[in-house]
């Protein structure tokens, strides 16, 4: 007899079932994007507002992500300790009461204060989202799903660039910048109260009833034939470790499950996230001060993020396909380290507008290509009682990496390496994550959740999705 989460990873796709929960998890993605992309277009206008120095200006984007980053740690440990739907919605509402908040500052400081509150609502939107996308999505599908999630990054990125931009001629521009996001948020808050939590997350944690309702009904809305499951039995440790202060608490406790349950794969996946989105944020925040420093006026370089941003739709796209056929590993690959190459290309030319908004455009379609693959990626290899926390640990790392670049770039990097020695090195450290995830890697293309290492390749797989694997015997992820 198989378990109930074997019955649901093998329901057939319906768009209004697990479809309905890809978009409402995917418009919390969009807002997240939104809000990290507000940043680039937020330090020249704040620092003209404010009369602030490169080093203050590098703070603006540098408060936001140390509060996502916190963000990710809080809610991914919330999510696995107290359920995906709640903190599902709780992270949109702290955004947008914050963000409201934000637009009122009147001082530098106090919006500094307000934005990594802010941040720390919305930092939990990417570890929760995921986590409960994967586990309703049918593992035929998942890797596209998972992969398409991505596609509402850019679409986030674009909409904050032509908002941005149109603007621009109103007075205290930054400020109504930041109130356009809070409606459409407080509605999706609102829209989220009706998703249902996941039947995988219920079994672990021991609430049988509750996840047989939830997984009758999921047979009942996408036509499957009924059969008998089980829900297997858990601990009662494990099933009564609930309450919002138990579960902030075994945040460190969370940590040390991620590292003791690979620390050879965890390591690999956070020097993965660092690397490439060490590189993604440095564009991202700075790509409007590069271009109006290069002498292009506020609405061409805006006008020029915004490209970079848009492009990213197709690249995302392309990953989208190639994701279930080369692997989720040939693609992370090879798209990296052409991303990263495509910015030290853009730093070279960037005398030639036409050149340097060219390279932009590579290289917004080629790091969309590599963050949805990899965020899918992570999100398998972890088992449903740590794929939260797994993937919120590693988003937290990277965000408090990610989350000093800006300061580190505008009054270290740029100034004294120039731009490109700047994106070399950073080019240099992707390769270097990549082939640490070439050689001990799983691949993930087919596999059953919690079960990724444990279960032989897909017969169909390619090279790209077994050459590199290991043996289960060295990879083994289990809680």
């Amino acid at each position: 007899m198989r378990t109930g989460d074997q019955v649901v990873q093998d329901l057939p796709w319906k768009w209004g079932v697990q479809g309905k929960i890809f978009i409402i998890g995917g418009l919390g993605y969009m807002f997240d994007a939104w809000d990290v992309t507000l940043n680039g277009f937020l330090t020249p206008l704040l620092g003209t507002a404010f009369h602030l120095s490169t080093a203050e200006r590098g703070l603006v984007a540098t408060a936001n992500l140390i509060g996502l980053a916190a963000g990710a740690i809080t809610w991914g440990t919330i999510a696995d300790r107290l359920g995906r739907k709640r903190a599902f919605g709780l992270t949109l509402l702290i955004f947008a009461l914050f963000s409201a908040l934000g637009a009122l500052s009147p001082n530098f400081g106090v919006f500094l204060v307000l934005r990594f509150i802010a941040g720390i609502g919305l930092g939990g939107c990417i570890p929760v989202d995921y986590a409960l996308v994967s586990e309703f999505s049918p593992r035929a599908q998942r890797g596209r799903v998972l992969t398409a999630m991505d596609g509402w990054w850019p679409i986030g990125a674009t909409l904050c660039g032509v908002s941005a931009t149109l603007l621009l001629p109103l007075a205290a521009n930054w400020r109504w910048m930041l109130a356009v996001m809070i409606v459409p948020a407080v509605l999706l808050f609102w829209v989220r109260r009706g998703v249902p939590e996941s039947p995988i997350y219920l079994a672990r944690a021991g609430r049988e009833t509750e996840a047989r309702a939830v997984i009758d009904d999921l047979v009942a809305r996408t036509g499957a034939s009924p059969e008998p499951y089980h829900i297997p039995a858990v601990s009662p440790e494990r099933s009564g470790r609930r309450g919002l202060v138990a579960g902030l608490i075994g945040g460190v406790d969370q940590l040390r499950r991620v590292w003791a349950v690979n620390p050879v794969l965890t390591g690999m996946v956070w020097l993965l996230f660092c690397t490439v989105l060490l590189v993604y944020y440095a564009a991202l925040s700075w790509m409007p001060s590069i271009l109006r420093a290069q002498g292009m006026g506020e609405y061409a370089a805006f006008a020029g993020t915004t490209v970079m941003n848009a492009v990213g739709i197709l690249g995302v796209l392309v990953s989208w396909v190639l994701v279930e056929r080369v692997g989720r590993k040939w693609v992370i690959g090879v798209s990296a380290p052409l991303a990263s190459l495509a910015l030290v290309v853009f730093a070279l030319v960037l005398g030639v507008p036409a050149a340097a908004v060219t390279m932009i455009a590579v290289f917004g379609f080629l790091i969309l290509m590599v963050i949805p693959v990899m965020y899918a990626y992570v999100s398998e290899l972890y088992p449903t009682e740590l794929r939260a926390s797994g993937f919120g640990w590693a988003s937290s790392a990277s965000r408090v990496v990610t989350g000093f670049t800006p300061l580190i770039f505008g009054s270290l990097l740029w100034p004294v390496l120039g731009l490109p020695l700047t994106f070399t090195v950073l080019a240099v450290v992707v390769l270097v994550a990549v082939l640490w995830m070439a050689a001990v890697g799983p691949e993930t293309r087919g596999r059953e959740l919690d079960r990724i290492t444990s279960e032989e390749p897909p017969a169909s797989s390619s090279p790209a999705s077994s050459s590199a694997a290991p043996s289960s015997d060295d990879t083994t992820v289990q809680a």
